[in-house]
């Protein structure tokens, strides 16, 4: 058993020599040909690394010719699965610009602004690509407005546009975990009213509600009672776009300690 295990590695490491030495000796040679035939066969075979290298060398030599466009074509696609997006898109636009009758037109459009959707990183960081994925895919989706490509893009944009969403809720909430709770109020306001069909939008109620119920618990005594009340709409409007809201304990919890502040100064007031 051990010395068939030991054949299996020295075929299997001879297998892998001979391969690196072929597919080198492709990389040296002059011969486009056997180039073009051993790309294609390692794009088939989902070898986007090998193709990639050979397509690039053999491409110049193809241009104006019919394999042109095949081959600019999956030379962009092998950038694309190789995860090389800024170059796959760049290569995708040069499809575009040297094919515009080609009927890959629409699948190279979708693809330039698939790669900029690849390209946007987590709503945490700078959102520069995410934007910019959401405008390529915003002009596909209004010059093909027909393409089987149309509800992967517009998915794309949702997803997207709730992470643009994302970024804005939790700088909003960071205001309060600073205990800067007046521009909490105020930012979260602005999220509310910026968008209004947010995911995130039960979350922003729930954390002005905090805020103004930190701000009124604390508040001088002139000022307290409105803003007890103004913390008391805000839990309404929560229970009444939310009846089931996760924060139900919480909330309830402070309503009831800011009814007794509201409770006694009223009877101070009496």
């Amino acid at each position: 058993m051990l010395f068939t295990n030991q054949v299996f590695k020295y075929l299997l490491l001879s297998l892998l020599l001979w391969s690196c030495n072929s597919y080198q000796k492709l990389l040296n040679s002059k011969e486009t040909a056997p180039k073009l035939k051993a790309a294609q066969n390692y794009y088939d075979n989902g070898e986007y690394r090998r193709a990639n290298r050979l397509y690039e060398q053999i491409i110049p030599s193809y241009r104006g010719k019919p394999q042109s466009q095949r081959l600019i074509y999956f030379f962009a696609n092998s950038h694309y699965q190789l995860g090389n997006y800024y170059l796959a898109a760049y290569q995708f636009e040069s499809f575009v610009k040297s094919f515009p009758k080609s009927e890959k037109l629409d699948e190279a459009n979708f693809m330039i602004a698939k790669c900029y959707y690849m390209l946007s990183p987590i709503y945490s960081l700078d959102q520069e690509n995410t934007e910019e994925a959401m405008e390529k895919l915003q002009i596909f989706i209004d010059n093909y407005p027909k393409s089987n490509y149309l509800s992967e893009a517009n998915s794309y944009i949702r997803e997207l546009q709730v992470k643009l969403e994302k970024k804005d809720f939790e700088i909003s909430k960071q205001y309060y975990t600073i205990r800067d709770y007046k521009a909490a109020i105020s930012s979260l306001d602005n999220f509310i009213s910026s968008f209004p069909g947010t995911p995130f939008r039960e979350n922003a109620l729930y954390y002005k509600f905090l805020s103004q119920f930190e701000i009124a618990t604390n508040s001088i005594p002139n000022k307290k009672l409105e803003r007890l009340e103004g913390a008391i709409e805000t839990h309404n409007a929560i229970l009444r776009y939310y009846p089931e809201t996760l924060f139900m304990d919480d909330i309830s919890e402070k309503l009831e300690q800011i009814l007794k502040q509201i409770k006694n100064i009223n009877k101070n007031n009496t």
